[in-house]
């Protein structure tokens, strides 16, 4: 009987008590599940987001310590177990999680750099060269990171908290966590999980923004062809690009320097097997750890907090100012321009690449079924990746020492 009552206190139902908290946020990760499976939300990074976040709420599973990287700096002895840290006001020598070993890859920022390799070997610069105008178009769309700092920063935040926050405005998930990560790695489980429900929202948040700010003659307005890029353009571009964002913000130097690269395998048209694997396998395999380890920080204590509320309620007015910065741009070009933008393509400027360049085409196809937009769009939405890699290497170069 003894030793039945020992194994029944070590089961997780002993644990749960009265710490109602890990429940709401196991019926949070499941909505989240539901939400990737049923609804189709970003399924690639939000179901490994959901389960990473069911992991590290079930009592007594210990597959992440949040302790061990507290104050934002790896505890690396402690995480050997040759000392110990304090746990719930505690002296206690921790036994590593498999969840823990697997963070290091987020807390060093390699997982972030990773996907932006396999972003750049699937990305095609060509309609942003041929139109290099809408590189304008992609830096205003960043306009919401730095309202919604200056707005968190009047609502208490640390100015490194308010970059990580604002950061979310430039629809880009990693760039997002690998701002957060050095910033405000107590946040980073509010960020992620905004970030990237917010970008699988965005059919649903930008159109009504689209509709407002432009009129219906506005949105008819046809846009002539792309002329075509030549292959030696595209494969100059990745270096003047990495040199000149390297010079200018040597900070943004990892995540535009992968994304070049992966780029630069795609069109050079010699490195095939790296192209692929780049695009597929290795893609794949830093989205599972990714996903899971971001999960895995959203604890109870750390995540159901008024922060966390603020953060979803400011994340989301960031994306908006941000799709709005673009269009309102591309209305202000059109007063000197012969040749006329459609307005409805600035909203692309936010990263959430392609999906925000065919909410363009698609909201371009009502006003008028004769007009295609989806390349056009192509070259604002490919322009706010750089922008908001950008965007972070000078927050991280403001502040990344505070």
């Amino acid at each position: 009987m003894e030793t039945i009552m020992n194994f029944l206190r070590q089961t997780g139902f002993s644990m749960i008590g009265d710490n109602w908290k890990m429940l709401v946020m196991i019926a949070i990760a499941l909505v989240l599940a539901y939400l990737a499976i049923v609804k189709k939300f970003e399924p690639l990074l939000l179901l490994p987001i959901s389960f990473g976040m069911l992991l590290t709420n079930l009592p007594g599973a210990n597959l992440f310590h949040e302790e061990l990287f507290a104050g934002g700096h790896v505890h690396w002895a402690a995480l050997a177990g040759s000392e110990q840290i304090e746990i719930g006001g505690v002296m206690t020598t921790v036994s590593a999680g498999l969840l823990d070993y697997l963070y290091l890859g987020v807390k060093l920022g390699i997982y972030p750099c990773l996907i932006f390799l396999g972003v750049g070997a699937g990305t095609d610069f060509g309609p942003l060269l041929a139109n290099p105008k809408t590189l304008l178009l992609g830096a205003a769309a960043q306009l919401g990171i730095f309202i919604v700092f200056t707005l968190s920063r009047i609502l208490g935040f640390t100015p490194a908290e308010s970059g990580a926050i604002g950061i979310i405005g430039g629809a880009d998930g990693p760039t997002a966590i690998y701002t957060a990560i050095r910033l405000a790695p107590h946040l980073l489980g509010a960020i992620a999980v905004a970030a990237y429900s917010y970008m699988a929202l965005v059919p649903v948040i930008q159109p009504p923004i689209m509709r407002a700010l432009t009129t219906e003659e506005e949105r008819k307005i046809v846009m002539r062809p792309l002329r075509k890029v030549s292959k030696t353009e595209k494969i100059i571009f990745p270096f003047v690009v990495t040199i000149f964002v390297a010079l200018l913000v040597p900070s943004a130097a990892p995540l535009v320097g992968c994304l070049m690269l992966g780029n630069l395998m795609h069109e050079c048209g010699v490195t095939d097997r790296l192209d692929k694997t780049a695009q597929n396998e290795l893609m794949n395999i830093v989205t599972i750890f990714l996903g899971v380890c971001v999960g895995a920080t959203a604890t109870a204590n750390t995540f159901l907090t008024w922060q966390t509320i603020k953060i979803m309620a400011m994340g989301i007015f960031a994306f908006g100012c941000g799709s709005a910065g673009g269009v309102l741009l591309a209305k202000f070009m059109n007063l000197f321009l012969k040749e006329k933008i459609n307005p409805l393509i600035g909203s692309a400027g936010v990263s959430a690449v392609p999906m925000a360049a065919r909410v363009s085409q698609k909201e371009g196809q009502k006003a008028n079924p004769a007009n295609f937009l989806l390349m056009h769009a192509m070259g604002p939405n490919v322009a706010g990746v750089i922008g908001s890699a950008i965007a972070a290497g000078v927050l991280l170069a403001l502040f990344g020492a505070a």
